[in-house]
Order: C-alpha cells, then sequence, then structure tokens
C-alpha cells in the first residue's frame, strides 16, 4: 500500500509546482503589459516676431586722437602733467626753455620801434614836399622821391611787424598745450631733452574716450542683404542700436548706434568695415580691445524659439525635436532652423505654437511611444522665451 501511494505523491507536487511557476510567469507578463507610461519633461512654445542678429568681431578706436609734438626747438625744463590723467584741450603740457624766443621777441619789437620812427619821418617829409610844390619851390620829382620813401617806410613797419608776430608765436609755442580733450597716456619726453619741431617721435598723445568708436568687419553678402531688406521694406521698423559684447564674454551696459560704413569692399577678404560709437563715461573700453557686436539683421515673423536641450541632430546633421501630440503620443518634427539666440534656436518651420516640445527624457522615448508629459516650471519657459 505504502509503494503504490508515493508515485502519486511525486506526481502531484510535480504538477502543482509547474501549476504554480505557470502562474508566477503570467503574472509577470501582466505586469510588464501595465508599465506606465515615460514621464516626460515638456515646454508649450509660443510664436513671436524675432530680430535676428550677427556677431561681428572688432577693435576699439578712440574717437579722437591727438599726437603732441613740438613746433619749435629747445630744451624741455618742465613737464606740466600727470600721466594718465584727464586733460582739457588748451591745457599746458610741456615747458620749453624761452630764453632764446624772448630775446627774438625783443629784437623784433625794437625792430617794429626803429620802422615806426622812420616812417614817422618819411612821412613828414612828404608832407613838406607836397606843401612846397604847391608854392613852386620844388620839383615835382622830389616830391616823388619823397613819396615813395614814405610808402617804402610804411612796408618796411608792416613787415617788422609780422616779424614780431612771428617770434610771438614762437615764445608762445614754448608752452606746448593740448590740442584735444581726453585722457593723455605716459609721456615719451623728460626733462632736460632736446626737441625739435620737426621731429617724428611724438612726446605724448591723447586719446578721446567718451564716446568710443568700434570698428567691425561684415561679409559683403551680408550687407547686400540687409540693404535689401530695408529697400523693400521687410525690415520696416528694425531696432538698429547694437550691443557689445566684451572680451569676457559680459555685455557692455551701454548700447550704440552704427554711425559709419566704408564705401568700399576689401578685394582679398570681401568685407566692409562699419563703424559703431558707444558712450564710454567710465572709460571701460580702452583703444585696442577685442570685443564682439550684436548687430541687427532682420525680423521674422511668427517665429519660435526652441530651447536647444529639446533639439537633437540626425546622423546627416538635420536638426528634429520631439512634441507631445494627441494622446500623449510623441512624434518627431523636423526642423529649419535659422540661428541661435542665447540658449534657444530661432525656428523658422516645424514647430508652431502650442507645441508641447519634450526637453527632458528624451533617451527613453521614441516616435509612437505614450508619454507622461510634464510642464516645465514658469522660470525655465520664461527665461527660454527671453532669451
Amino acid at each position: 500500500m505504502r509503494n503504490s501511494f508515493k508515485p502519486l505523491t511525486v506526481l502531484a507536487i510535480a504538477v502543482s509546482f509547474f501549476a504554480f511557476a505557470a502562474n508566477s510567469s503570467a503574472q509577470a507578463q501582466g505586469q510588464q503589459g501595465e508599465k506606465p507610461p515615460q514621464a516626460v519633461t515638456v515646454v508649450t512654445l509660443k510664436s513671436q516676431d524675432v530680430t535676428l542678429t550677427s556677431r561681428l568681431p572688432g577693435r576699439v578706436v578712440a574717437s579722437g586722437v591727438a599726437e603732441v609734438r613740438p613746433q619749435v626747438n629747445g630744451i624741455i625744463v618742465e613737464r606740466l602733467f600727470e600721466e594718465g590723467s584727464k586733460v582739457k584741450s588748451g591745457d599746458p603740457l610741456y615747458l620749453i626753455d624761452p630764453a632764446t624766443y624772448e630775446a627774438q621777441v625783443a629784437a623784433a619789437k625794437a625792430q617794429v620801434a626803429a620802422a615806426s620812427a622812420t616812417l614817422k619821418a618819411s612821412s613828414k617829409d612828404a608832407k613838406r614836399a607836397e606843401e612846397l610844390i604847391n608854392r613852386g619851390t620844388v620839383s615835382e620829382q622830389r616830391l616823388e622821391e619823397a613819396v615813395a620813401q614814405r610808402d617804402s617806410d610804411a612796408a618796411a613797419l608792416q613787415v617788422a611787424r609780422a616779424e614780431l608776430q612771428a617770434a610771438e608765436i614762437d615764445l608762445d609755442r614754448t608752452t606746448i598745450r593740448a590740442r584735444l580733450s581726453g585722457s593723455i597716456g605716459r609721456s615719451f619726453t623728460s626733462r632736460g631733452a632736446l626737441v625739435t619741431a620737426a621731429q617724428t617721435e611724438p612726446m605724448a598723445v591723447i586719446r578721446t574716450l567718451d564716446p568710443v568708436h568700434v570698428d567691425v568687419t561684415q561679409s559683403a553678402a551680408e550687407i547686400l542683404a540687409w540693404r535689401k531688406g530695408t529697400m523693400q521694406g521687410r525690415f520696416t521698423g528694425l531696432d538698429t542700436s547694437v550691443s557689445l559684447i566684451l572680451a569676457d564674454g559680459e555685455t557692455f551696459e551701454r548700447k550704440g548706434e552704427v554711425t559709419a560704413a566704408e564705401p568700399y569692399v576689401n578685394e582679398t577678404t570681401g568685407v566692409v568695415t562699419l563703424r559703431m560709437t558707444f558712450d564710454n563715461p567710465n572709460d571701460l573700453l580702452l583703444p585696442g580691445m577685442y570685443v564682439q557686436v550684436e548687430m541687427p539683421q532682420g525680423k521674422i515673423q511668427n517665429a519660435v524659439l526652441a530651447p536647444q536641450q529639446g533639439v537633437q541632430r540626425n546622423r546627416q546633421g538635420e536638426p528634429f525635436a520631439y512634441v507631445v501630440g494627441e494622446g500623449n503620443v510623441v512624434e518627431q518634427r523636423n526642423l529649419t532652423i535659422v540661428q541661435a539666440s542665447g540658449s534657444s534656436w530661432v525656428v523658422s518651420a516645424g514647430l508652431q505654437e502650442g507645441d508641447r516640445l519634450i526637453i527632458e527624457g528624451l533617451q527613453k522615448i521614441a516616435p509612437g511611444a505614450t508619454v507622461a508629459p510634464e510642464e516645465a516650471p514658469e522660470e525655465v519657459a520664461a527665461r527660454s522665451a527671453a532669451e
């Protein structure tokens, strides 16, 4: 009886085991089929008018430059300014030893006095000759000689006065003055140095730093497109102010304006030089400094700013993005990107207002998948739109 019972018991246990395993497998499969949708973060896009800009490299240029040079020869006896200070037009900068020029002025004054006395005497002689010829006591030749001498002495007096004026000008030039208001740099001439009127080396340089110019270069093709857009009225109402990006990446606090354009295309590089003007009250911008200018180029109507983190590229380098469509199903959109704007892309085709662009959770989704979208915080969306 025992022997017949054991096989039945083993068979029952085996059947129970396989039944339990099958039930567990079915439960596991059921649980996999009920997996919740992938959570993703989205930004609801809005359309807006976007101004397109170009970032152009350039250099800061002083709006005025004056090289200080002597106009007379002599020895520098005194420097009258502090290096690196502000000067105004007319301020004395250097003093040349004036002794020689003071002597020249004194000699010129004596010549004027002598010429004046000579003219006075010849004028009396001519007047006397006129009186005597009326009485018939002198000849007309004598009168003509007296008048000629008077006129010659008058001309000599004018020459003497001109020489005095020239001597006084030279004396005044012994005080070398600023011809421009601005910041003066270091002095290249020391006390006791001999300077000459024809020297090529400046004694110092004065630069006007408020305002300053920024010279940038732009391709002729971009200039042509911008001018065509202006003539066709596509850029009507475009803000012509420009922003300045400093070498450290910061944006200069003041806006500038385009003030001039070189009417010439460089034959070698194919670029045109543009000049912008910026107020620089704190002298933050210095001549020679490398900067970049954000210059408006045009305006796109109803463009979309898409956060860059939500835009991907395929193997061909073409941009695309995932959006949440009806029923929370992922859709792939091929995009047309115009340019970058801060941390966003300016998209002219492929996205529209109201689209929910996926910006987080992209690694775990594919087109056609169902997702659980969650709107990004307002500050993230606002920052993306602002940039």
